[in-house]
């Protein structure tokens, strides 16, 4: 079955992306067509990126960012939970993806955001790196609002819409999934 891995990109105290995060994984836990998995950032603390050589040039020596790949490359796809700070995404997340390459690979991914226009500006940094990197960027999207979605800016009160916005990222997020399967083998067995 495919595997989603519903990425939280933030860290920081306070934050609202826990809530975002694990209503993501209720609305996703109610279909059959792939197994989701919440994955926190804060659960997997990453130094600014220390590698020796880029990750594209192979496995790296250090061990946390072992521990990371592990944790990463059996996912066939990913739905990234992300704020908007500062017009961008955070750098916590963006230095979680730099940490690795081919983990990411021929790999669909979506994006759930949140930020006081909705977190669009940092998607849009995102879009481009997870392009870089081999990934594809499905079109749909959630954009929640702090504003509007928020009692006080606090407490995560979802409209309807976002719920159905989520399903149809969700259904293109394991469609490419699936599509994209055959290139993932094809580079499994040319690395091996």
């Amino acid at each position: 079955m495919i595997k989603i891995g519903i990425i939280l990109g933030s860290t920081r105290p306070q934050r609202n992306g826990p809530q975002v995060a694990q209503w993501v994984l209720e609305q996703a836990s109610g279909r059959d067509d792939a197994e989701f998995e919440l994955i926190d950032l804060r659960d997997h603390p990453l130094p600014h990126l220390d590698e020796a050589v880029a990750p594209m040039h192979g496995p790296s020596v250090n061990a946390h960012t072992r521990e990371w790949a592990a944790r990463i490359a059996p996912f066939d796809g990913f739905v990234f939970v992300t704020p908007e700070y500062n017009g961008g995404p955070p750098g916590v997340l963006k230095n979680a993806i730099d940490h690795l390459f081919t983990e990411w690979s021929d790999k669909a991914v979506g994006f759930v955001s949140y930020g006081a226009g909705g977190g669009s500006r940092a998607v849009a940094h995102l879009r481009t790196v997870c392009s870089t990197l081999g990934m594809a960027d499905v079109s749909y999207q959630v954009a929640i609002s702090v504003l509007t979605d928020f009692e006080n800016y606090t407490t995560f009160t979802p409209g309807a819409h976002h719920a159905a916005a989520l399903q149809t990222t969700l259904d293109q997020v394991v469609a490419w999934s699936g599509a994209l399967a055959p290139l993932r083998t094809r580079t499994a067995l040319v690395e091996a």
